[in-house]
């Protein structure tokens, strides 16, 4: 079993919809366990608003110390781990130390980067898990903000992903609907839906090198 954990200790950067939409993608050739540990159980209140099948299984356990228990399941290839948005949180410090891979999205602004930065420095270097930072929420007609960040992360010695996901109003369709971008249909659909498959395709590529 894999474990691929979305993390980031600030709210509102695009966690849920990474986790949801990642799970939708590796579940099309894994058997995939969407595990929701956040309080506000995001993952689930989208998952729950589906009329169909939305390609993985999903459980919500906001308490860590159970955690563990998922890594003896073995109908599952592939735990993906929606987090809290709370640094100080026991639940997320057991999810980095369990985890193989971490993957932290961001949006490029600023701000939102160099709380990312702390998060990396405090939480996730110290567990030395393999890591990418995932640029979200990128403005499409603002393309350079998203290079000028990556390479921001890179000058500091964080690995980035190539990969970033633009935003678009599917994004936000797709779970009112509560659907993966796989199965949304509408304006930037497909767009949408082939960001998160780069990220998918750099994610598989960094496991096989491992």
């Amino acid at each position: 079993m894999h474990i691929l954990a979305i993390v980031n200790g600030k709210g509102g950067v695009g966690k849920t919809t990474t986790s949801i939409n990642l799970a939708a993608i590796f579940g099309q050739t894994r058997r995939v366990l969407l595990v929701d540990t956040d309080p506000q159980r995001s993952s689930h209140w989208w998952v729950k608003r589906s009329e169909l099948d939305i390609g993985f299984d999903l459980v919500v356990m906001t308490d860590g110390g159970k955690l563990q228990e998922l890594t003896q399941r073995d109908e599952y290839d592939l735990l993906v781990i929606d987090t809290p948005p709370n640094l100080g949180s026991h639940t997320l410090a057991t999810v980095i130390q369990m985890s193989h891979y971490l993957l932290l999205p961001t949006p490029p602004a600023p701000m939102d980067l160099a709380a990312l930065i702390e998060t990396v420095k405090s939480s996730v270097l110290p567990a030395g898990v393999a890591h990418r930072v995932l640029l979200t929420r990128v403005d499409p007609r603002s393309l350079g903000e998203a290079l000028e960040a990556q390479n921001t992360l890179l000058s500091v010695g964080i690995p980035a992903c190539h990969a970033f996901v633009r935003a678009y109003k599917a994004h936000e369709r797709a779970a009112l609907e509560g659907k993966s971008i796989l199965q949304w249909r509408g304006k930037n659909a497909k767009e949408a839906e082939s960001d998160y498959r780069r990220v998918a395709e750099e994610i598989e590529r960094d496991w096989q090198r491992r």
